[in-house]
């Protein structure tokens, strides 16, 4: 998967897990809480990794030159 497509799986990832965080805390139900928080943090990792393969690719771009 290429960088942005890594940053917007990561994004849809961690707009669930916020989702269902805020439901959990609605619903008074800490098995949800703790699923969305564990939900939000994936999609956060995956925007990481996106962010890197974006760099490393403008990296090999630039020696490239």
């Amino acid at each position: 998967m290429s960088g942005s497509g890594d940053k917007l799986k990561g994004m849809g990832n961690e707009l669930k897990g916020n989702v269902k965080k805020d439901l959990g805390k609605d619903t008074n139900d800490p098995d949800l809480v703790a699923e969305g928080e564990a939900d939000a943090a994936k999609g956060k990792g995956q925007q990481v990794v996106g962010t890197v393969k974006n760099a490393v690719h403008d990296i090999a771009n630039t020696v490239k030159r």
